[in-house]
């Protein structure tokens, strides 16, 4: 098996290439980072596809962060749905897995299940839900959504834990949402997980998150604890309060599906923060 991992040079593009030596040690992994493959110049990514000819695709490689969506929506549109329909067209006949997002939902609810439709708020949501759905029409494909990752990576800044310890170090003082709920999930967890649903050919979609709701305020509490040399700063804030793009409050998910077919589930959140070695 040889397997492309776009994304490589982010968090779980890069965790999944650090991860396959020992999860799947037997297939050939090619990362693909933007420096040597623009995904968004479709005739060079066929031309390259036609080369290595993989026999699968992890795609994790979007225009993620919001505020960028928001200023710039047709590059979200071109990155987020455009590169994932062009692949998935070159994968129609083999399997393609995309990375997708709680954010698809617009976090009125909470503890969303995969049977729950997508309600998404943002550019960002907007565009994985298309995306997501341009993925789903090929019985062959998986989508995994996932909620925030933590962990390091290559570049030092995809990963929120990283952004609020540089804020800390640079003696900021963090406004931490006591009322947005995610399910913050290790990325070499999402990573172990796509390999082994990828090894036992899941298809269709699957929730991938950690098995804990915590809001913002709450994982600054934990991080804080773990780091004290840093002597970190933050206060608790309400949504209501907030003047940016639009927040969904409770995209907490629900993933017994994934957690069924996994050998086991992915670690908490707070057991990696207590475990994992400071960088």
């Amino acid at each position: 098996m040889k397997i492309w991992v776009t994304g490589s040079g982010g968090l779980i593009g890069n965790a999944l290439c650090q991860e396959a030596s020992r999860a799947v040690p037997e297939w050939s992994v090619i990362g693909l980072r933007h420096e040597s493959l623009d995904l968004s110049h479709f005739e060079a990514v066929s031309r390259a596809f036609e080369r290595d000819l993989p026999d699968a695709v992890i795609h994790c490689a979007a225009l993620a962060r919001s505020g960028d969506c928001e200023r710039d929506p047709e590059r979200a549109r071109l990155i987020n749905v455009g590169v994932t329909r062009h692949l998935a067209t070159l994968c129609a006949d083999r399997p393609f897995v995309l990375l997708s997002s709680d954010l698809v939902f617009d976090g009125r609810k909470g503890a969303y299940t995969e049977e729950d439709p997508v309600s998404p708020i943002t550019v960002y949501g907007r565009t994985k839900a298309e995306a997501e759905a341009c993925v789903l029409r090929n019985p062959r494909h998986l989508v995994v959504r996932t909620s925030l990752n933590c962990g390091f990576s290559p570049t030092g800044d995809r990963a929120f834990n990283e952004e609020w310890l540089r804020a800390w170090r640079e003696g900021q003082v963090l406004r931490l949402f006591k009322d947005e709920f995610r399910c913050p999930i290790p990325a070499t967890e999402t990573a172990r997980c796509l390999w082994e649903l990828l090894r036992l050919a899941c298809t269709g979609l699957y929730h991938l998150a950690g098995p804990e709701r915590l809001s913002r305020y709450e994982m600054g509490l934990l991080l804080a604890a773990r780091y004290p040399e840093l002597n970190p700063r933050f206060e608790a804030v309400c949504l209501r309060t907030f003047q940016g793009p639009p927040r969904s409050p409770d995209t907490s998910l629900l993933c017994a599906k994934a957690y069924r077919v996994l050998s086991q589930p992915p670690m908490p959140f707070s057991q990696w923060v207590r475990t994992h070695t400071p960088t």
